[in-house]
C-alpha cells in the first residue's frame, strides 16, 4: 500500500454509497470505526445535496474492539429498519472494518428482517470506488429483478413502441444529472419509451421491473456494464456500446439505439442544434489546430475526449492516459490508435511527471491534473471525476448529446482563449494605450514615454523594427532601448534588437 495525499478513487464502500445515495427506498448499514464517516462531506459539501446519504454506521471504537463488535452490528441494522423502513437494506464493512471478520452478510441473514437484504462483499485492499459501485448495482439487481412475465392485462405488452432502461448514473458522478436528462431527450425523440433509470431516483420495486424492457441503454461502463451483461445473460436484453460524447458519438448513439429498437434514427437526427461543430469549424486555427493536448481521467471520459479532441476539433493527441485499471485494454487500444503509448496509474505523481515531460498546449483531466496543469502553467479543463464542487454546477451542463457537445467546446476552448488573452495583457501591460492610470478611451490625458537618452538605431535595426505588427512595435522599440541603456550599448543593431528580445521573452 502506498502512502498518498490524492487518491483519484476512495475505497469501494463509497462506491456502494453513491448506488445508495442515488435511489429511494434503500438504506445501507456499513460496518466501520469512528472516523470513516468522512464519506457523507463527499456528498453534502462536493454535490451540495440537501440531505445526508441514507447510510448508517456502527462507528466503533477501539475499546469496542476486546467486546462483540457483531453484536454492534445487528444493532445497528435493527434500529435502521426500525428509523428508516426501507423497502430494502445493503450492508457491508468498511476497508478497516474489514479486517475484522465480522460477516457482515451472514449476520444480517440471521436477523430476519421483512424486507430484502443485499450483503456486499467489496474487497477494500484490492478494488476501488467505481468498481465498488459497479459490483452494488449488479448485487442489487441479481436480488431484486423478478423473473420476466407476460401478462395479457400489461399495457406494456399490447404497446408496439420499443421500451428500454437507462443504466449508470449515480449520486457524486460527474454531470450524471444533465447527462441523463440530454439522454432521455434523445431518446423519447426517438419514440421509445423508458421504462427504468437506475440507480438514479430508482425504488426496488424499480429494480424488479427491470426485465420488462426491450434493451439497456449504458450510460457509463464503469458503473453499468457488469449489471447489463448480466440483464442479457439471463434476460436476453441487448445493451448499448457507444457512449453519446462528442457530437459524432452521439449522431452514432442514435443511430444504434433505433436499430435496437427498430425505428427509424432520422426522426431524432432532425433540428438537433450541432453548434459544436460550426463553431470549430469557424473558430481561428490558431486556437485549436494541431493544439498539443493530455488526456487523463476515468476510461469512459478519458477516451471519449480523445475523439472529440481529435476527431472533431482538430487537436494533436500527445498522451493518453486512465487510472481505470478494469478497462485498462480499453484506454490501450485507443491510444495505440492514435500512436502514442497508454499511461496507466494511480500515481498522480507519474501523471504529473508525464505533463511536465510532454508540456502539451491544454489538459484534459480530473480535478488533480487542473492542480497539475495551474502548478505547470497550461491551461486545463476537468473531463471526469475525481472533481470538485465546481464541476457540479447548478446551471443545465451535460457532456453527453449534442447539447453536451455543444458545452465540451466552450470547457475546452475557453482556455486556450483566455490564455491568449492574458498573453496579450501582459504584452501591453505598459502601453499608454492600456495603462489604468491613464486610459485614453476615458478622453484622459495621455503622455507618450520619451526614447531613453543615447539609444541610436542602425539602418538595419529600424527596417527590422518595422517588421514587427504595429501595435506592438512600440513596446519592442522601448524593451530594446532599454535593454541597450542598461548594457551601455551605444548603436542599436539587428542582434541587439533580436538579444533584447530574448531577454525579455524569459
Amino acid at each position: 500500500m502506498q502512502l498518498t495525499v490524492w487518491t483519484y478513487e476512495g475505497p469501494p464502500h463509497v462506491g456502494a454509497m453513491r448506488i445508495a445515495t442515488a435511489m429511494r427506498g434503500v438504506h445501507y448499514v456499513l460496518h466501520a470505526p469512528q472516523g470513516d464517516t468522512y464519506a457523507d462531506l463527499l456528498f453534502t459539501m462536493i454535490e451540495r445535496r440537501d440531505r445526508r446519504p441514507p447510510v448508517t454506521y456502527t462507528t466503533f471504537q477501539a475499546r469496542d474492539l476486546g467486546g462483540d463488535t457483531a453484536d454492534l452490528l445487528q444493532t445497528a441494522m435493527r434500529e435502521a429498519y426500525a428509523r428508516f423502513t426501507p423497502d430494502a437494506m445493503l450492508v457491508g464493512a468498511s476497508c478497516t472494518a474489514e479486517l475484522i471478520q465480522d460477516d457482515p452478510a451472514g449476520l444480517a441473514q440471521a436477523l430476519d428482517l421483512p424486507i430484502p437484504i443485499v450483503p456486499l462483499e467489496l474487497p477494500s485492499y484490492q478494488r476501488k470506488e467505481n468498481w465498488g459501485a459497479s459490483e452494488t448495482l449488479y448485487r442489487i439487481v441479481r436480488t431484486l429483478a423478478n423473473p420476466l412475465r407476460e401478462d395479457p392485462s400489461d399495457p406494456r405488452a399490447k404497446s408496439v413502441r420499443a421500451v428500454c432502461n437507462l443504466l449508470g448514473p449515480t449520486a457524486l458522478g460527474f454531470r450524471h444529472r444533465d447527462d441523463l436528462a440530454e439522454v432521455t431527450k434523445l431518446i423519447v425523440d426517438l419514440g421509445i419509451d423508458i421504462n427504468v433509470v437506475a440507480p438514479w431516483n430508482a425504488t426496488p420495486a424499480d429494480i424488479a421491473r427491470l426485465p420488462e424492457a426491450d434493451f439497456n441503454v449504458v450510460l457509463y461502463p464503469e458503473i453499468a456494464l457488469t449489471t447489463a451483461q448480466w440483464l442479457q445473460r439471463n434476460f436476453n436484453q441487448p445493451y448499448t456500446r457507444t457512449v453519446p460524447i462528442g457530437a459524432a458519438a452521439t449522431r452514432q448513439f442514435i443511430e444504434e439505439v433505433a436499430k435496437l429498437a427498430g425505428i427509424d434514427p432520422a426522426l431524432a437526427q432532425v433540428g438537433a442544434e450541432q453548434r459544436s461543430s460550426w463553431y470549430a469549424r469557424s473558430v481561428d486555427s490558431t486556437y485549436l489546430t494541431d493544439k498539443r493536448v493530455f488526456v487523463f481521467g476515468d476510461a469512459t471520459h478519458a477516451i471519449a475526449a480523445a475523439r472529440v479532441a481529435t476527431k472533431e476539433l482538430g487537436f494533436k493527441l500527445v498522451g493518453l492516459g486512465s487510472y481505470s485499471r478494469e478497462f485498462a485494454r480499453d484506454v490501450r487500444e485507443a491510444a495505440a490508435s492514435y500512436g502514442i503509448e497508454a499511461l496507466i496509474t494511480d500515481d498522480y505523481l507519474e501523471v504529473e511527471a508525464k505533463v511536465a515531460e510532454l508540456q502539451p498546449e491544454l489538459v484534459l483531466g480530473t480535478q488533480m491534473e487542473r492542480h497539475i496543469a495551474k502548478r505547470l502553467g497550461i491551461p486545463c479543463a476537468v473531463i471526469s471525476a475525481p472533481t470538485h464542487v465546481q464541476d457540479f454546477p447548478a446551471r443545465y451542463s451535460p457532456q453527453m448529446g449534442f447539447e453536451g457537445a455543444n458545452v465540451i467546446f466552450d470547457t475546452w476552448v475557453h482556455p486556450l482563449m483566455m490564455g491568449l488573452e492574458e498573453h496579450l495583457l501582459g504584452m501591453f501591460r505598459d502601453d499608454a494605450e492600456f495603462n489604468d492610470t491613464a486610459p485614453s478611451h476615458l478622453g484622459g490625458p495621455i503622455e507618450l514615454p520619451q526614447a531613453l537618452a543615447g539609444a541610436a538605431w542602425s539602418a538595419e535595426a529600424e527596417q527590422e523594427l518595422h517588421k514587427i505588427p504595429f501595435f506592438v512595435r512600440g513596446k519592442a522599440r522601448r524593451n530594446t532601448e532599454r535593454f541597450a541603456q542598461e548594457r551601455n550599448v551605444g548603436l542599436i543593431t539587428i542582434e541587439t534588437l533580436y538579444d533584447a528580445k530574448a531577454h525579455f521573452g524569459r
